[in-house]
């Protein structure tokens, strides 16, 4: 039997999580630079391009299924993460789950100093292994450099708060995150 959001045999599991976004319509929904689709689409390629494993890129490609503290539309309700799991693995839904309930005003400022990240969904604080806080801030670096990228108002309103952000969490991202927040936001 194949998994949810998998329209024929032998499909790869990202290729199963892109048809289940395109049954939800993530290619309707309006986002930076087109839509929802082709942005959870370039943070998954980016996050292949600087050597992330198949979790995080799986993570990347349905990171707003819950919604997320900056974009509210989710794709899924929350109360149905064993949906989500069956289709991308429970690794991967984890790092989305994270992401997607962080609540960004009590955890980024902080994060490099307490390790801890609150979830919107519980209001419970969790201090994740390095492992997952690299997962986290790889995830979050990536997705605020393609909404940059694709809108320079949000790159003006937003460069020196992500600038600040990101340059403290460059001993919690992976070498290669870090080094092209710094290419594209210039610090």
């Amino acid at each position: 039997m194949s998994e949810p959001g998998r329209s024929e045999p032998g499909m790869d599991v990202a290729e199963a999580a892109r048809q289940w976004l395109r049954d939800r319509g993530a290619q309707e929904i309006p986002h930076a630079g087109g839509s929802l689709y082709d942005h959870l689409g370039r943070v998954h390629d980016r996050l292949r391009d600087l050597g992330a494993g198949p979790d995080l890129r799986l993570a990347g490609l349905t990171h707003a299924a819950y919604g997320t503290d900056g974009f509210a539309t989710a794709l899924l309700d929350v109360a149905h993460r064993d949906r989500l799991r069956r289709l991308v693995g429970e690794p991967a839904e984890a790092i989305v789950y994270r992401y997607g309930g962080c609540d960004r005003g009590h955890t980024w400022r902080a994060l490099s100093r307490t390790g801890q990240i609150r979830s919107r969904f519980t209001q419970t604080v969790e201090a994740p292994t390095a492992a997952q806080l690299r997962a986290f801030v790889d995830l979050s670096i990536v997705n605020e450099l393609d909404v940059a990228l694709h809108d320079p108002a949000i790159a003006r309103e937003h460069g020196d708060y992500f600038r600040s952000v990101f340059g403290s969490w460059a001993v919690l991202a992976s070498p290669a995150v870090i080094m092209d927040a710094r290419r594209v936001l210039t610090f």
